[in-house]
């Protein structure tokens, strides 16, 4: 179903129940409580109806035709969608999903903050040319899934090229991946792994699990498929003594989930309490272990 809002925009899933206080719509990675006189009408899908994902209503693209290539081949193509986010206390990465300048990034680079950079490198007749934009809004955010959605505003309604969105859900054990970004501010750096596990639940999260390296820094970049198509948010890694290899990435099914629903996630610089509530999930209690 599809719940359109008084104040534009909507959201989609399964709605739960309704009352005249509020309406319940399960999104399929979170339960969603609308107060009802933010509900402008509930559309009901019959069954059968296909929906097809574009670039306008969901503000990203996906590549049907997208064919395997090397490494080398894709940072060359690709390598230029490729983002850095500054703030005031500190850098990640990000990559631009729409022309008009829209990109994600993780919340945990963004959230409390007000003065957002995004620096651009281009391939330009000299080299490699880098331009940083000042004017970065901040379109949504969510911290539970750690998404975050920017829109580079230009004065020239600029054309950005973007990355495809690939499928997740796809992804098999020991399939190769590789990431761009900056870790530790060392923009455009590349590193290359394979998938440890599609589907490893950590915190409550499910993440990819991946042998590419992440650093501080890469947070918000892309983890790319060797068809150039970016199938998830590099998010993570564990540090611990002897642990090497183990990197986190929000799978692509959470972010296109993320990006359908962006609604949901509008950030208000003048109101952050908007009136939405996120219900955390019900933990099972902690069981002490049993001797042996």
């Amino acid at each position: 179903m599809t719940v359109e809002l008084t104040q534009g925009g909507s959201v989609r899933g399964e709605v739960l129940s309704e009352s005249a206080e509020r309406v319940v719509v399960d999104l399929g990675f979170t339960i969603l409580q609308v107060p009802r006189d933010a509900v402008a009408r509930i559309i009901k899908e019959e069954a059968g109806t296909a929906t097809t994902s574009l670039a306008g209503a969901d503000l990203y693209r996906t590549d049907p035709v997208a064919r395997t290539q090397s490494v080398k081949d894709l940072v060359n193509n690709i390598g230029d969608r490729v983002v850095l986010v500054k703030t005031p206390s500190g850098l990640g990465s990000g990559f631009i999903i729409h022309q008009d300048g829209y990109l994600i990034t993780n919340d945990h680079v963004v959230a409390g903050e007000t003065q957002v950079t995004v620096t651009v490198f281009a391939n330009g007749e000299k080299g490699m040319d880098k331009q940083t934009w000042e004017n970065v809004r901040i379109v949504a955010l969510n911290g539970d899934l750690d998404l975050a959605l920017l829109k580079i505003e230009t004065p020239d309604n600029r054309k950005f090229p973007t990355v495809p969105l690939g499928d997740s859900d796809e992804l098999k054990q020991g399939q190769p991946v590789f990431a761009i970004g900056a870790p530790l501010g060392l923009e455009r750096s590349v590193s290359q792994g394979i998938i440890s596990l599609k589907n490893r639940l950590e915190n409550g999260r499910m993440y990819i699990q991946t042998t590419t390296q992440i650093n501080p820094g890469n947070s918000g970049g892309p983890l790319f498929n060797l068809r150039g198509e970016v199938v998830g948010v590099n998010n993570m890694k564990i540090v611990a003594a002897g642990a090497e290899g183990l990197g986190f990435a929000i799978p692509g099914a959470v972010l296109k989930a993320f990006l359908k629903n962006r609604d949901a996630f509008a950030y208000d610089p003048a109101n952050p309490n908007a009136g939405f509530r996120y219900n955390k999930p019900p933990r099972p209690e902690a069981t002490p272990p049993k001797p042996l």
